[in-house]
């Protein structure tokens, strides 16, 4: 049996974080907003300066699945936005696709929620781009609701996103 732990990132992950983001950009790239070159381009000191951003306090938050050694198998943020004071947005959710369909991102998503809670939010939200129907299942299946709210793609003019909500 495969055995993993979800843990908010430190600065000494940012190596690993490095290579999963670049996993990340190949694999979805209409599901983030910056491009595989832009991550490429950054150094290892930008890595390291924006995961030690993430690793604590309560506006901001990162958190990886960690199998222990090798690769890391998945990623969640959470940010706070001045807009919405009791509101947490989820953001850059991935996982391996190895590990898709699993109880890995709903361990994530609860590791994003605890830490909102924590800092006084009791709502989650989130964009998948429409058409996505893996990953609007998915969080379906964790509680999400359509808004009925749609937006445009932040990079991709001819795409639009739907937003998610889940009170925690």
């Amino acid at each position: 049996m495969e055995s993993w732990t979800v843990r908010r990132v430190t600065e000494r992950d940012a190596g690993r974080l490095r290579a999963l983001r670049l996993e990340m950009l190949a694999d979805s790239p209409l599901a983030y907003l910056e491009t595989l070159a832009q991550a490429a381009a950054r150094s290892h000191e930008g890595y390291r300066q924006r995961v030690g951003m993430a690793a604590e306090g309560p506006d901001l938050a990162q958190f990886i699945t960690d199998p222990g050694d090798g690769p890391l198998i998945g990623h969640a943020g959470g940010t706070a936005i001045p807009d919405e004071p009791l509101v947490t947005v989820v953001f850059s959710v991935y996982l391996t696709p190895a590990h898709r369909g699993g109880k890995v991102l709903a361990a994530m998503i609860e590791a994003v929620a605890d830490w909102s809670t924590a800092a006084g939010r009791h709502e989650l939200m989130l964009e998948v781009v429409v058409g996505n129907g893996r990953a609007v299942r998915a969080y379906e299946k964790l509680g999400f609701e359509d808004t009925g709210l749609r937006l445009p793609h932040p990079t991709v003019p001819v795409l639009t996103e739907l937003q998610m909500r889940r009170r925690i």
